[in-house]
């Protein structure tokens, strides 16, 4: 009998490699009966992972370091195996507050820049009026999606504890509460952005990757248990996903991906957007594509690298989400263990990219204490 391995997972094409290495027998071909569970919220996935009830989980990528520190949550050690993604995340905005925002800037509103100093002044004009302070979603506090939109606004002045409202909302309800003008905006992973654009009720303002680059998006995440109990199981897993990977990228495959993906047990999105999406074509109007808007976890981007991990912490020091300690921040970098990643593929993979904003200091993952320090927003 071949062992089973149970996963969570979010609607969301940056699961893709777990779904198509369970649907296209890659998982199997590794001796692996692979259940998914398709899940609605972050904390669900969280909760469910750290009772046992799933052996591992699609996760975001800053919450396998949280619920390793125990921050906000009961302390569940957990292993970021194998990164599933980088990148994948846009901000997208009413078409109200595009049209404010085309209004106020002094530039190229492509510019996150420009378009960050344009908010401000809008901001600034609501608060003369005693208007309501403006509303953006995000996913959950420790993610990605928090910190690019958190990184966003203050490089324009905003501070986004004070000057607006950061809710958390799932993934896939972040187009129906833009549309009842609940939101302003949102930042949240393919295929949401381009869904609420071909929608009509969203605008999609930056893609993530121009606002922090390549992003330590969707982790492989696994209890530190089960790795240590099954290192063998955990590999045979990393390999399914990387062939899954690979299937995944090759043009000839994609809309085959795509409709296996729009199934309502998967992502449940139509097949057509989920295919121009994987193409990095946000818009049904366009042509052109986003070079590494999704980067799909191989065997170089998806070993797991502690400098990744050193970041996604320091943007929890920067936030107040947890407090200055050098234990902490060693213990943030075990989380990202690439012991596992290694032996699967037989090999050392060379460092990674270093990650990049399109403003601010840069990143020296030794330094974490001097980086946080050096943002006048924080």
């Amino acid at each position: 009998m071949k062992p089973r391995i149970i996963i969570g997972f979010i609607p969301l094409l940056d699961a893709a490699s777990l779904l198509i290495a369970a649907d296209k027998g890659f998982a199997a071909r590794e001796g692996i009966d692979l259940e998914l569970v398709r899940e609605v919220s972050w904390s669900n996935i969280r909760d469910r992972l750290a009772i046992g009830h799933y052996d591992a989980a699609h996760l975001l990528a800053p919450m396998a370091i949280a619920a390793t520190l125990g921050l906000s949550h009961v302390r569940t050690p957990l292993i970021a195996a194998m990164n599933l993604a980088a990148n994948g995340n846009a901000i997208t905005v009413s078409p109200t507050l595009h049209a404010r925002l085309q209004e106020k800037a002094t530039g190229d509103l492509a510019d996150p820049a420009v378009s960050a100093r344009a908010l401000r002044e809008i901001i600034r004009d609501g608060e003369r009026r005693g208007a309501e302070p403006l509303t953006f979603g995000m996913t959950f506090p420790f993610s990605t999606h928090n910190y690019q939109l958190r990184y966003w606004m203050a490089e324009g002045g905003v501070d986004p504890d004070r000057d607006l409202r950061l809710v958390v909302v799932p993934p896939s309800y972040m187009v129906e509460n833009i549309a009842k003008e609940q939101l302003d905006g949102f930042c949240v992973g393919a295929p949401w952005n381009a869904v609420a654009a071909d929608a009509g009720v969203g605008v999609i303002l930056h893609p993530g990757r121009a606002i922090v680059h390549p992003a330590p998006e969707k982790t492989l995440a696994l209890r530190a248990v089960f790795a240590e109990r099954d290192p063998q199981l955990v590999q045979a897993l990393i390999r399914a996903c990387l062939a899954a990977a690979e299937f995944v990228k090759a043009p000839e495959n994609r809309a085959e991906v795509a409709a296996l993906l729009a199934r309502p047990d998967r992502v449940g999105v139509e097949a057509e957007i989920l295919h121009r999406t994987l193409d990095g074509r946000l818009s049904a109007n366009t042509q052109s594509e986003i070079p590494d808007y999704l980067i799909f976890g191989d065997r170089l981007s998806g070993r797991p690298d502690p400098a990744q991990a050193a970041w996604l912490y320091a943007q929890m020091r920067r936030w107040g989400q947890a407090a200055p300690s050098q234990e902490q921040a060693a213990q943030a970098r075990r989380a990202f263990n690439p012991g596992c990643f290694d032996a699967a593929t037989g090999a050392v993979a060379p460092p990674p990219s270093p990650i990049t904003a399109f403003a601010g200091p840069d990143f020296d993952s030794d330094k974490v204490e001097e980086y946080v320090s050096a943002f006048a927003t924080r």
